[in-house]
């Protein structure tokens, strides 16, 4: 991963863990499906950036077997001391100065990383930079403009609202962009990439969900950090977490967008 201002740095490791591999539960089964359609096969070189818990580091690991191999790059690989596959290799850098042989890999993968950097467009370049002519790059990045609150109380709703402005506060002072995936397909053409598609999933979730249970986890974590935006007081965040609590409560909490590009040949 790149140096960034990833919000969730300073948070205590094993609620952020906990988050992590909720995550991996909801969204593990779209990144590979997504990974697979480059046709990710035996003997491929993959490089994932930022990979987290490792979910996706790990299960590429499976699917290139022993004559592939899967380097994952992250500026604190601290949940990846289980990567024990003799095909996997963690280097602990920055993706823009991480010694990695240059056109290499059959496909680069990130998710949620980019919008964690103010420079993405450097880090986009770079991880282009390492694809080998005719690899693949799947980028999956959120876009919480999407967010709203559709059920619910007028108290909880109210609060929905005032958090998702603080979300945006939050980012736009760190110089970065809260609804960056909305930018992706843009970005993949304009570097001359090919065969580019993309996919929007905005998930209609109750509270009590899984998609739900990650949003409240991440305001208790973030709790300080949205408070110093100005945008809330403490009684909007307890109220948001009630919503995200509440089985009859019903939200998009952000979108993810994704888009898949091949490297020109030649």
């Amino acid at each position: 991963m790149a140096k960034s201002e990833y919000v969730f740095q300073r948070v205590e490791d094993q609620r952020e863990l906990e988050r992590l591999r909720m995550i991996e539960q909801v969204f593990d089964p779209s990144s590979r499906r997504r990974l697979l359609s480059t046709g990710l096969k035996a003997g491929w070189r993959c490089l994932e950036v930022g990979p987290g818990a490792g979910s996706i580091m790990t299960w590429m690991g499976e699917v290139v077997g022993p004559t592939g191999q899967v380097v994952a790059v992250d500026l604190d690989p601290k949940f990846l001391s289980e990567a024990k596959r003799t095909n996997l290799s963690v280097i602990r850098a920055d993706i823009r100065t991480a010694q990695l042989p240059e056109q290499s890999f059959d496909v680069v993968h990130a998710r949620y990383v980019l919008i964690h950097v103010p420079e993405y467009e450097t880090v986009l370049n770079r991880m282009l930079g390492c694809l080998k002519p005719g690899g693949w790059l799947v980028l999956e990045e959120p876009d919480f403009s999407a967010s709203r609150g559709i059920e619910g109380t007028a108290e909880q709703l109210a609060a929905v609202g005032k958090i998702n402005h603080a979300i945006h506060v939050m980012f736009e002072r760190l110089g970065m962009d809260y609804a960056l995936g909305q930018k992706l397909q843009a970005l993949l053409l304009a570097r001359g990439l090919q065969s580019v598609t993309m996919e929007l999933d905005a998930p209609y979730s109750a509270g009590g969900s899984e998609m739900a249970t990650i949003m409240r986890m991440s305001t208790v974590q973030l709790r300080e950090k949205y408070l110093a935006t100005g945008a809330v007081i403490s009684e909007d965040l307890d109220s948001y977490c009630r919503f995200a609590d509440d089985p009859k409560s019903r939200a998009i909490y952000y979108a993810t967008i994704a888009v898949r590009g091949q490297k020109v040949e030649g």
